[in-house]
């Protein structure tokens, strides 16, 4: 069921003074391509979804902000001036995005808000960037004199999960949040920040997310030592070839030649970044021609390099993916962090409603819990909804 406007308005009312405020949307994103790589510098092919966050704030003449979180029924109180902040982590994520505002310059006053989302947590559709996006657009909207521009506001969340969750996360999720339009991937290069915007109406084809149910947690090590991989190969390399900032600028001749001073498990990681560089392009040529067959093999060899290389699928998604290719499906692969979350699938329409209905039963049966399947309807970014 679609969150709506007066789902988080009646829950507002109820938990505040009875009267309204403002209401802010920003979405949770898919990535056709493009995974682990912004963090490398490297190319991104997200779009913004439908499903989202939701929030209602309203100015509350104090220097507090009073929050109520609807999905978890939990709330938090913080002042704006406390460096430390709330210990609750849903709570973190708006302490941030505020403390980050009021870095910008802007005059963030006191709040009373209640939001809510229909993006599934830890399904790898970035719930936390969702919920940063809302949060920095809104504060902008409400006390930003000089309006900070839209990739700012998606900095602004990025440096909140670096800061105030301790997850060193690249730009995607955030950027998708933001700019998302109705229609349209975008292809983002996460070193200029320079993007395009590629019309997505796929004729025959349909993108199908199936949510494994296995949660995710980004935040710790798992993820920060692979960040931590890559920064290590890029500057082996460097020695050698002093141009290659990232694993971005890398090739394969590049790794080969320093694969005996790195260790093995970073080496493996480096090689699945920089071919997932490659394949981004790769898709980006494939769907100007229309060439979907093109766009599936690089999803189907991502997921490889994500399951063998990177090594962050498990045992859930890799099933999930190999009922895709045996069911006929044209492309499918891992898709978020990783450890858990969803495949995305590119189907052709014929395909749909029988590999909807096979993979439920034959994930059920081996796992004993059914997978969700959310069908994939490109939306539009952070915005002011009433």
């Amino acid at each position: 069921m679609k969150l709506t406007i007066d789902d988080v308005r009646s829950r507002f009312i109820k938990h505040f003074d009875g009267s309204t405020g403002s209401v802010y949307a920003s979405p949770g994103r898919i990535n056709l391509i493009g995974e682990h790589t912004d963090y490398n510098n490297g190319f991104v092919f997200p779009g913004a979804v439908e499903q989202g966050m939701i929030a209602e704030i309203k100015p509350n003449g104090t220097r507090i902000v009073d929050a109520y979180s609807i999905d978890l029924k939990d709330r938090a109180q913080f002042s704006l001036d406390d460096e430390k902040g709330p210990s609750a982590s849903w709570a973190r994520y708006i302490f941030g995005v505020c403390r980050e505002m009021m870095a910008l310059g802007v005059p963030v006053q006191g709040f009373n808000t209640a939001f809510s989302g229909d993006v599934p947590l830890g399904a790898g559709m970035s719930s936390s960037a969702a919920l940063e996006s809302v949060y920095a657009f809104a504060l902008n909207d409400l006390w930003g004199e000089n309006k900070i521009e839209k990739m700012e506001l998606a900095r602004v969340g990025q440096r909140t999960e670096h800061k105030y969750l301790g997850c060193n996360c690249g730009i995607m999720d955030q950027f998708a949040s933001i700019h998302g339009k109705k229609g349209s991937l975008m292809r983002l290069d996460c070193r200029s920040g320079e993007f395009e915007y590629f019309p997505w109406n796929p004729k025959g084809y349909q993108l199908v997310l199936v949510n494994s149910c296995v949660k995710h947690e980004l935040v710790g090590s798992p993820y920060n030592d692979r960040r931590l991989s890559c920064e290590r190969v890029a500057e082996v390399i460097k020695r050698h070839h002093p141009e290659v900032d990232s694993l971005r600028d890398a090739t394969y001749e590049m790794l080969e030649e320093v694969k005996n001073e790195v260790t093995s498990e970073d080496y493996s990681r480096a090689k699945y970044v920089i071919g997932e560089v490659v394949r981004v392009l790769t898709v980006c040529e494939a769907l100007e021609k229309g060439d979907y067959d093109t766009v599936g093999e690089m999803m189907y060899q991502t997921h490889y390099g994500l399951s063998k290389e990177y090594e962050v699928s498990c045992e859930e998604l890799d099933y999930l993916n190999d009922i895709a290719r045996e069911e006929g499906v044209t492309g499918s692969r891992i898709m978020g962090g990783g450890f858990g979350g969803c495949t995305i699938n590119l189907i052709p329409d014929e395909l749909v409603a029988h590999f909807k209905e096979v993979v439920v039963k034959k994930f059920e049966e081996k796992f004993g819990k059914k997978p969700i399947v959310i069908d994939v309807v490109i939306g539009d970014g952070a915005r002011k909804l009433c």
